[in-house]
């Protein structure tokens, strides 16, 4: 199996910052792209950032300017710096890896169980 095992969410005021990381593992021999997603209560779920093997970065509308996206291929983690966070930033953040190379069975779209962000004002 791949297990996506996210870390770094909590309380944070308003103007602060977090550092969010996922650690990927498993029978991966190679992750093409990696991403964080949020989803707030009652809304649907949104791209926040995500990477490429090559470095290239994207992100949401909202987040863009405030947060960036990084990845260490050697450890298969990916991190996002969250500053300059907002109330509206509060949401669970998950990880995204869609089928990534694997050594064994079928690749699949993998997602982690999400890491809570709250932001107070």
């Amino acid at each position: 199996q791949v297990q996506l095992v996210e870390s770094g969410g909590g309380l944070v005021q308003a103007g602060g910052s977090l550092r969010l990381s996922c650690v990927a593992s498993g029978s991966i021999l190679r992750i093409n792209v990696m991403g964080w997603y949020r989803q707030a209560p009652g809304k649907e779920r949104e791209l926040a950032a995500l990477i490429t093997s090559g470095g290239s970065t994207r992100y949401g509308d909202s987040v863009t300017g405030r947060f960036t996206i990084s990845r260490d291929d050697a450890k298969n983690t990916v991190y996002l710096q969250m500053n300059s966070l907002k109330p509206e930033d509060t949401a669970v953040y998950f990880c995204n890896v869609p089928f990534p190379v694997v050594s064994a069975g079928e690749s699949d779209d993998y997602w982690g169980q999400g890491t809570q962000v709250t932001v107070s004002s």
